[in-house]
């Protein structure tokens, strides 16, 4: 554990069963589009966003649990799961709007936000876009705080992806990929910790229009040369806000030293680091991970947004420090840009 701040004592909360009707998926339309989530439990709001490629199942198991002493709502993003696939815009700022849209139907004004990957870059911009809806955010092995990815993904980002996608599920090739994925895991290599589960989102891409869906969204926040998005030029803006970074040492497509950029970057962060685990550190550890979100947002009260606050943290702007400089060349030489 690195940097946790002083914690009041942990406040008393009702636990209540979550009955398995609770975690099938509902539908509600938004802008004419079908947007599927998951909803459980009741007291403060908790979002969960899921990564590129996959759905509001990924946190299935950890709902009913976390359903206990909040009220759970994990979308299945536009693009993805059960939710409509259109011809849209699968930016980390329209994502970030969808959220919105969806807790603004269900009459939820704010909410704590946990973000994995894709998700926590989402979480982030919808932090930087609607701070006074923002309680409190949990990255988990987030994109959009460093440039560097895992080079399948920035493989599947150049024309012709959609072959190699496709390519993927055929029988054949099925069984060579799973073939490597076991070798992977026998050789204990980083990549063979994930390579399993990066396999089962290629399994989510059943037809052609859920693989558009996936390529455009990916290439919205990816390149061949790495991640194009950032938002660590605005990490100051969190300030104030509880914000708790979760990631595995042996994370294969967003490497754990992003977690500790990101830490320093964002005033008053904590950070959990999950040993042996890969980029999904809640699915290795589903234990740890419920008792730290349970006692992260039991012990931390939520953000106080205020506009005049607000405008004198872009005024006085971000610090400069040795780091700041360095993730400024960073930013320059990779032609990065942030979400707005």
């Amino acid at each position: 554990m690195v940097d946790v701040p002083h914690r009041r004592p942990v406040r008393a909360v009702r636990l209540r069963p979550v009955g398995d009707g609770e975690l099938e998926l509902r539908y509600r339309v938004v802008h004419g589009y079908r947007r599927a989530f998951r909803m459980a439990g009741e007291g403060p709001a908790l979002v969960l966003i899921h990564g590129i490629g996959d759905s509001s199942a990924t946190w299935a198991e950890l709902i009913p649990d976390l359903a206990r002493t909040h009220t759970v709502i994990a979308p299945d993003l536009l693009g993805h799961g059960a939710s409509d696939k259109p011809r849209a815009d699968y930016s980390v700022a329209a994502y970030a709007n969808g959220v919105r849209d969806l807790l603004t139907t269900l009459g939820i004004e704010s909410a704590t936000l946990v973000g994995h990957s894709l998700g926590g870059g989402v979480a982030m911009q919808f932090a930087y876009q609607f701070p006074e809806r923002t309680e409190r955010l949990i990255l988990v092995s987030a994109g959009g705080v460093g440039r560097e990815v895992n080079p399948v993904l920035r493989l599947v980002s150049v024309p012709g992806a959609h072959l190699l996608l496709s390519a993927l599920r055929l029988p054949g090739m099925r069984l060579q990929v799973g073939l490597t994925v076991g070798l992977m895991k026998l050789l204990d290599t980083d990549l063979g910790q994930d390579a399993p589960e990066l396999l089962t989102l290629v399994d989510a891409l059943p037809d052609e229009t859920a693989r558009n869906a996936f390529i455009r969204t990916l290439r919205a926040v990816v390149d061949w040369r790495g991640q194009v998005v950032t938002m660590l030029d605005r990490c100051y803006l969190t300030e104030g806000m509880p914000t708790m970074l979760l990631w595995g040492d042996r994370d294969s497509v967003v490497p754990v030293r992003h977690a500790f950029g990101a830490h320093e970057a964002m005033p008053g962060s904590r950070l959990e680091i999950f040993e042996g685990a890969g980029h999904f550190p809640f699915h290795t550890d589903p234990g740890r991970f419920v008792s730290l979100v349970e006692e992260f947002t039991a012990t931390t009260a939520p953000a106080d947004w205020s506009r005049e606050r607000w405008r004198d943290l872009l005024c006085e702007g971000r610090r400069d420090t040795p780091r700041n400089r360095a993730a400024d060349r960073d930013l320059r030489e990779a032609s990065e840009r942030s979400a707005t």
